[in-house]
């Protein structure tokens, strides 16, 4: 009988302690819903770090950290369900911690795990991409379907369907791992990939620039391990991996637009206000304050709420999260969407904050002017932004004055004063305006504009033409997915018919342009003459970092140089529908001693001590020597 009451009291007691334990849990479970960032790393050079806790009235607890590191501020907003709590995280060390959130009467009611990474050696002295790479953008959803498993999502609104142009068609990360041999023989040295963090939208989730979660991979692209592997994948291969990371806006589906930590996470008007797109307001010294209101304060379109970063709780977020991307995957570079649509000092100081952390880290902001004079304000350390004391801390800027030019000019048969190669003289005739001109993006299209090939009609000389001057100019080239097999798309029949599906990504696919033995005719003349141009540029160093002196066309014939102390390449635009001859005479300040020049295309020699023949709607690109 004593016993039988000692075990039922036993019994009792572990069964109450089990029944205290479980409640713990769930309230510890009900109370942190997300933390963000996830974890964090030990020795950053900022040391300073904002956790934000979101939980049902969580605001109302009191948190603490062990082992014991600094709480420098704990920061309460008109939300109960959110609490920011900053560390300082210096000489901290790389282990795990664990937060205490006490209740009024001073007991701890639950906590929260929170780890301090190990950094990779040097990660703050990562290289980052330059003017010695070429960029191949892909746009993952209509890239490769390398794992049809993950094609839709439970979680995620929008599922599969290959048959609608503007849906969800599969393509992942798993297929861009599947084709990096693809991009490497193409000659591409690193690859810009549109976004991949998670887009819950009903429509048009594929483009991934509405994102609902900033902290996560969306599913039917992989998982942020499969994010990481790409990274690690590329480097094997000596590859670059370059983000693109939206500070403007995240989608009307962001989990935090249910519940905003403060009414001014966003930017709001008494009614739905959309930017008017006129960013010239912002440098403008007339610009009326209604006018530079809607521009930098309107929503970019009502499914993309506007973020206000000139709120420190924003800023801090959006700094923190860009940066812990780079140190998770391993990140190689940052090409930024819409970059001049928010507050100039709010990016700058942004833009500031990750290059501080990297101080190699090049990054590429979406500045969509049309005239040098614009652009150049924004790239980091601008004469014409120091007017007005102003320095974005942006390196590098996306070249669209070189891409108005490149887009029409081959369709100039005769030159007049302003018509024909000499629109692309003029264009880097201002190169005087921008600080770090060998620093810029230049392009000929994107996932956002016309297909090149369908300006020019898939006409394959224009093409070549357009390649030529893209991997010999200044600057960073950059090549859009598919275009070097000769895809096209007209912008006026919607984005979906600028952002096709690669042949060959699918399984049953008509033909696999990926491999040599499945490209069509046509698509090997394209492919053939593209990888052999941009395999050259890899190893020279001239036209990477050189000099460049150009000439006034004459009779709508271009020629440039790119040199070092090393080597002279001369380049030669012939925008005629006839053959011409030019005199080499007028180019004695570049050619000096020079007796030949050798094609790098077909690896022919040719005799500069008179005169050149060129074909009609050519262009030679020709090695120096003697």
């Amino acid at each position: 009988m004593i016993t039988q009451k000692a075990n039922y009291q036993t019994t009792y007691f572990i069964t109450k302690i089990i029944i205290v334990l479980l409640l713990f849990v769930t309230s510890a479970k009900a109370q942190i819903q997300k933390v963000e960032p996830p974890f964090w790393y030990a020795g950053m050079h900022n040391s300073e770090l904002q956790i934000m806790f979101y939980g049902n009235n969580i605001a109302s607890y009191e948190p603490s950290i062990s082992p014991s590191i600094a709480i420098t501020k704990i920061e309460r907003t008109e939300n109960p369900n959110y609490v920011f709590v900053t560390i300082d995280t210096k000489n901290s060390k790389a282990t795990e911690y664990v937060f205490s959130f006490k209740n009024k009467k001073n007991k701890v009611t639950f906590t929260q795990k929170y780890s301090l990474k190990e950094r990779r050696a040097d990660s703050s002295n990562r290289e980052s991409y330059d003017a010695s790479d070429v960029m191949y953008l892909i746009m993952p959803d209509r890239f490769s379907n390398g794992n049809p498993k993950n094609d839709s999502n439970s979680s995620l609104a929008e599922k599969v369907n290959r048959a609608l142009p503007g849906g969800r068609h599969g393509g992942d990360i798993e297929g861009i791992i599947k084709n990096l041999d693809y991009i490497k023989e193409l000659g591409a040295t690193a690859i810009w990939s549109t976004p991949m963090n998670e887009d819950s939208d009903a429509t048009f989730s594929y483009h991934t620039y509405a994102q609902s979660d900033v902290y996560k991979i969306d599913p039917r692209y992989g998982t942020n391990e499969d994010y990481v592997r790409l990274a690690n994948e590329m480097h094997k291969k000596d590859m670059k991996l370059v983000m693109d990371y939206v500070t403007n806006h995240w989608g009307i589906t962001h989990w935090m637009m249910k519940d905003l930590p403060t009414k001014n996470w966003i930017n709001q008007f008494e009614q739905y206000t959309q930017t008017h797109h006129r960013r010239e307001v912002i440098t403008d010294i007339h610009a009326s304050k209604g006018d530079l209101e809607v521009c930098i304060d309107g929503w970019f379109v009502p499914s993309m709420p506007d973020l206000n970063l000139r709120s420190p709780l924003v800023a801090k977020y959006l700094t923190q999260n860009a940066i812990w991307w780079i140190e998770y995957v391993n990140l190689d570079g940052f090409r930024v969407d819409t970059y001049n649509y928010s507050d100039p000092t709010a990016m700058a100081n942004w833009a500031k904050a990750v290059t501080d952390e990297y101080p190699n880290f090049n990054i590429v902001g979406e500045i969509w002017m049309h005239n040098q004079a614009q652009l150049s304000y924004w790239q980091k350390d601008s004469k014409i932004g120091a007017i007005e004391n102003y320095n974005s801390n942006l390196p590098s800027v996306m070249d669209f004055t070189f891409q108005d030019q490149i887009g029409s000019v081959f369709n100039d048969d005769e030159a007049t004063w302003d018509n024909g190669m000499i629109k692309i003289y003029n264009n880097f005739a201002l190169d005087y305006l921008y600080p770090n001109p060998n620093n810029l993006l230049v392009f000929a299209e994107n996932h956002d504009t016309n297909r090149i090939n369908d300006l020019y009609k898939y006409d394959l000389a224009k093409y070549k033409l357009v390649m030529s001057l893209l991997a010999t100019v200044r600057g960073i080239p950059q090549l859009y997915y598919g275009s070097e097999i000769g895809m096209g798309g007209d912008k006026s029949k919607g984005d979906a018919d600028i952002r096709q599906d690669f042949p060959g990504g699918w399984e049953g696919d008509a033909n696999n342009a990926f491999t040599d033995a499945g490209r069509t005719s046509v698509q090997r003349e394209y492919f053939n003459y593209t990888s052999k141009l941009f395999q050259w540029r890899k190893t020279n160093a001239a036209v990477h970092t050189g000099k460049m002196t150009h000439y006034i066309p004459e009779n709508n014939i271009y020629v440039y140089y790119r040199y070092n102390n090393e080597k002279t390449v001369m380049v030669i635009i012939n925008n005629n529908k006839t053959v011409q001859t030019i005199k080499t005479d007028r180019f004695k300040q570049n050619i000096g001693t020079f007796t030949t020049g050798k094609d790098v295309i077909s690896d022919k020699t040719i005799n500069l001590r008179s005169e050149i023949t060129i074909e009609a709607k050519s262009s030679l690109v020709l090695e120096l020597g003697n």
